[in-house]
């Protein structure tokens, strides 16, 4: 009865949305609602999607938790910014207005959910949830000569083509905003596996490591956000080239027309709004009310993120953890403290 009356809330929930700028991104919100939600409910997929959804179920479920980790990731790395990730309640676009805008926050929005699709479709195979999914046994890389390749090595290309099937399939129009969006989102996918790490077991006597067997696995997304993020403050302002036989083709708007940008740049194709009023028609924020730092002189700085308007100092108390005590066996018991820390807040 219970999990009626969930199912029952989250198809309301649903179907409360206004539709018009509906985006796939919104199964971050709803992927514990199961497959099954998604799959018919969530506002913004297209046909090849919801098929998608339907044949593969369990990789639905990975999916949705992609999306979720994706805004999570793109929120902790821009959570000293001006503009900071921030999503729109009661909105199937997840993010507003900020997205109709090809500026450089789409391109950084667009490459880290589709790589946070592929780190988590990739992670749900390596744990034996996929019904069709295998981790990698046969390595054919040899030029390793001081350990064996053993073990079972992250299936990185099954969560590419996935991703790469489902998140591209939006793009359906031969636009340059379309082009943009596939480009970062091939961006995104890229720097995954790029950032693959080694890891190695030793043996040998008391673990001498007299030789070593290794596998590869995929790095904790948190090391793919703080590349992307590099990526998005180098992002490359592009063009289209109107002399070339394909209409939409993107070109690096400075310099040569007709260099193309590389494939490992995020890019985009409009300057970004200012983030630091509240605008309707952008769908910016502002930075009135936003928690900054006295004491650094980069990122969250007052004078940045206030954007000169100055800012207030607040007096707040907090609770933290203290004289904690070991007592065996194995507890650990605290107490609760009290201190009044200074918060200063963006007029």
């Amino acid at each position: 009865m219970q999990n009626f009356i969930f199912w029952l809330f989250a198809l309301v929930l649903l179907l409360c949305f206004v539709r018009s700028t509906s985006h796939w991104w919104f199964m971050s919100q709803v992927h514990t609602a199961g497959d099954r939600i998604m799959c018919d409910n969530v506002p913004g997929l297209v046909n090849i999607q919801r098929q998608l959804c339907r044949e593969n179920p369990d990789v639905m479920v990975a999916t949705g938790k992609g999306a979720r980790l994706g805004v999570e990731e793109c929120q902790r790395q821009m959570k000293d910014q001006r503009w900071n990730c921030s999503t729109v309640p009661r909105d199937d676009s997840v993010f507003g207005k900020i997205m109709k805008k090809a500026s450089r926050e789409s391109s950084f929005v667009y490459s880290m959910t589709s790589a946070a699709v592929v780190h988590e479709v990739t992670r749900a195979c390596g744990r034996n949830e996929l019904k069709n999914c295998t981790c990698v046994t046969n390595h054919k890389d040899r030029s390793q000569k001081n350990f064996d390749w053993k073990g079972c090595s992250d299936n990185i290309a099954f969560g590419l083509r996935f991703a790469k099937l489902f998140v591209d399939s939006v793009e359906h129009e031969r636009d340059p905003r379309a082009k943009m969006n596939l480009h970062n989102n091939l961006a995104g996918r890229r720097v995954v596996q790029s950032q693959m790490v080694l890891i190695c077991k030793c043996h040998g006597i008391s673990g001498s490591c007299e030789y070593k067997t290794c596998w590869k696995g995929i790095a904790p997304f948190g090391a793919v956000g703080s590349y992307l993020r590099d990526k998005y403050h180098a992002g490359v302002l592009v063009t289209v080239n109107h002399s070339s036989s394909d209409s939409s083709e993107l070109v690096v708007a400075k310099g040569k027309s007709s260099i193309k940008p590389p494939r490992d740049d995020l890019v985009f194709l409009e300057e970004s709004p200012d983030y630091c009023v509240r605008d309707s028609n952008t769908g910016s924020l502002g930075t009135a009310g936003r928690v900054c730092e006295t004491t650094t002189l980069g990122n969250g700085n007052c004078r940045l993120l206030c954007c000169e308007r100055g800012f207030n100092t607040i007096q707040i108390e907090e609770e933290y953890q203290c004289a904690c005590k070991f007592h065996w066996c194995c507890l650990v018991k605290c107490k609760i403290c009290r201190k009044t820390v200074d918060r200063h807040v963006c007029n």
